[in-house]
């Protein structure tokens, strides 16, 4: 027995993809070069509606933000989102530590890995997506110095390679 057809509309969205689009609002650049990234993970976050506004005008900063687990709790500290102008009275506070929004299980998984010595919650990046925004969570262990440097040795070879590869491709040397 043959497989039915797929309908026109089941088509579209098979086209079009079933993720939503991601648009990214901030990314914490120094933090893959601070920390050895072990795992990630996405979450909700809570706001209010002027810290939403000045995210969609794209202002936002990660660069001093860490996360915190308490008991049952996930807090996203040191995160500024500056004031919406237009807010007025109903502004909020810029540096106020934000809840993040995950199940109990990712929150043991997290305090577990968080607990350990030299572990940080750290955000990557901040997005919306389907609307809402999301936080994207990871557990990294500090770097020490040499680790950048050979970090930077290796990355700085690679490339190296690369464009020599490149130029004999096209008949250089």
């Amino acid at each position: 027995m043959a497989a039915p057809k797929p309908t026109k509309s089941a088509a579209k969205k098979a086209q079009a993809g079933d993720a939503p689009a991601e648009k990214v609002i901030a990314e914490n650049r120094k933090a893959r070069h601070e920390y050895e990234i072990i795992d990630t993970l996405e979450c909700g976050i809570a706001l209010v509606g002027s810290e939403v506004k000045s995210l969609r005008a794209g202002k936002m900063s990660l660069d001093e933000a860490y996360g915190r687990v308490d008991a049952t709790e996930v807090w996203l500290i040191g995160c500024d989102i500056p004031e919406y102008e237009k807010a007025n009275q109903l502004n909020h506070q810029p540096k106020r530590p934000r809840k993040l929004l995950l199940h109990r299980r990712e929150i043991r998984k997290f305090a577990s890995l968080a607990s350990e010595k030299g572990l940080t919650l750290v955000p990557l990046r901040m997005y919306f997506k389907g609307g809402r925004v999301k936080v994207l969570m990871g557990i990294g262990r500090g770097r020490k110095l040499h680790d950048k440097r050979e970090k930077l040795k290796a990355a700085g070879a690679r490339r190296d390679i690369e464009t020599a590869l490149r130029g004999r491709g096209r008949g250089g040397r």
